[in-house]
């Protein structure tokens, strides 16, 4: 007799699955504690996770195995190792971003935090004075030159990348790869002995914006590579065979069609750029006051601000870096929205609004059309009568000065004749 295959549930959760899942939880929770207390003497907490999911594991595996397959046991088994790193990776941020904000809490809730700079404040000051306004003018004003910087030479060298292969697109594309890996600080040294050192520029902004750009750039050019490759090469070639060049297929399909990417590289190369703090402390300078001339002073930049605030010993100073470290975190969160708002707007999604709005607005549209034309007829007679009166008064103007040229020449010439003899 031959035997059915009993069909499997590929997706959901079964309340067998849920069962096994409670039983490993407490079958390891109830064996690590007998392991810890009474077996082997074993102390702290990250040791007692280790063991206890270690435990969870083992016994998951054998509670599934005895209604399942081998597959299945598998996949349970996989399953189970994928979501346990994205929960540590989900608690990890929550944690560092919890313990940022508990600590950092002090020092928010006062308005002059975010409006005054710290010129007028020291160590000892209460929280309610002094601010990191400098620092957040410096990090904007730093991070919006990198980019500036960073973005033409990282979409066109991924284009070259992209479009011109050879030797010297693999070999370039080697030394963006090793760049990638290049520590913060050999970029600020570059920076310091060529820029500040050779062609004397002085410690500001701009020399801190460039060792920025150094970080940024290789993080831009590889995402732009990546994302210029998954365009289809489909495209490109209907581009061509309409009669389009193949910089004008780059600029009118390819560009556009990578849009969303290119967004999202954008996003990874000011993450990467807006934390550094080893390349801004040695080409940046430091200073407490407000400064917005990337040319001229030393700027800080809200990491190099955090980096100094905690070196202090008084609480109120490591209470103002780490809330300088939760408004960095606000504003990389504010830039990753921006971003991706700006990165998600699809053909597809721009034409589904552009039909929203007019099944909106079409009930209200022949009365509009109707206003619209009014104001056009009233608008036409305006023009037409203010142009009819400079007109007129053009006209007046230039009677007068005739009359008034008459009235003077007249004269002179009666004298003239009079002193004509007879």
């Amino acid at each position: 007799m031959p035997v059915v295959e009993r069909r499997r549930q590929t997706h959901g959760l079964r309340v067998l699955d849920l069962l096994s899942m409670i039983g490993a939880i407490i079958a390891s929770l109830a064996f690590t504690t007998l392991l810890t207390t009474q077996w082997a003497p074993i102390n702290g907490p990250l040791p007692f996770f280790l063991i206890a999911y270690v435990a969870f594991v083992v016994f998951y595996t054998v509670l599934v195995s005895l209604d399942e397959r081998s597959p299945a046991v598998l996949d349970r088994i996989v399953a189970v190792a994928i979501h346990s790193l994205a929960a540590t990776v989900v608690i990890a941020l929550i944690f560092v971003v919890g313990f940022t904000a508990i600590r950092g809490a002090e020092a928010l809730p006062y308005l002059s935090f975010f409006t005054e700079d710290m010129s007028l404040a020291g160590p000892l000051d209460p929280l309610s004075e002094g601010g990191v306004l400098h620092a957040i003018a410096g990090s904007l004003i730093q991070i919006s030159i990198a980019l500036a910087v960073t973005i033409p030479l990282g979409v066109l060298t991924a284009l070259f990348l992209t479009e011109v292969p050879g030797k010297y697109a693999r070999f370039v594309r080697t030394i963006v790869e090793a760049m990638t890996a290049l520590p913060s600080i050999v970029a600020g040294l570059f920076i310091f002995a060529t820029f500040i050192l050779v062609f004397g520029l002085q410690k500001s902004g701009m020399a801190a914006a460039l060792a920025i750009s150094v970080m940024m750039l290789p993080i831009m050019i590889r995402a732009a590579d990546v994302v210029f490759r998954l365009v289809p090469h489909t495209l490109r070639e209907a581009s061509i065979g309409l009669g389009a060049g193949q910089w004008r297929t780059v600029w009118h399909v390819v560009l556009p069609t990578s849009r969303s990417g290119l967004t999202t590289a954008i996003i990874l190369a000011t993450a990467r750029g807006i934390g550094e703090t080893s390349p801004v402390l040695l080409t940046s300078g430091f200073t407490a006051a407000l400064n917005t001339d990337p040319l001229n002073g030393p700027m800080v930049s809200l990491p190099l601000a955090v980096f100094q605030f905690v070196k202090s010993p008084e609480p109120n100073m490591i209470a103002r870096g780490f809330g300088t470290a939760v408004v960095l975190l606000m504003l990389v969160l504010i830039l990753f929205v921006i971003a991706r708002i700006i990165g998600g707007q699809t053909v597809a999604k721009r034409d589904a609004r552009r039909r929203r709005v007019a099944r909106i607005l079409a009930p209200i549209a022949p009365v509009a059309r109707r206003t619209v034309r009014l104001v056009r007829v009233a608008a036409h007679r305006v023009l037409i009568a203010v142009g009819y009166r400079l007109a007129v008064v053009v006209d007046d103007v230039r009677s007068r000065r005739t009359a008034r040229a008459a009235t003077r020449t007249v004269p002179g010439s009666t004298r003239n004749s009079q002193k004509e003899p007879s």
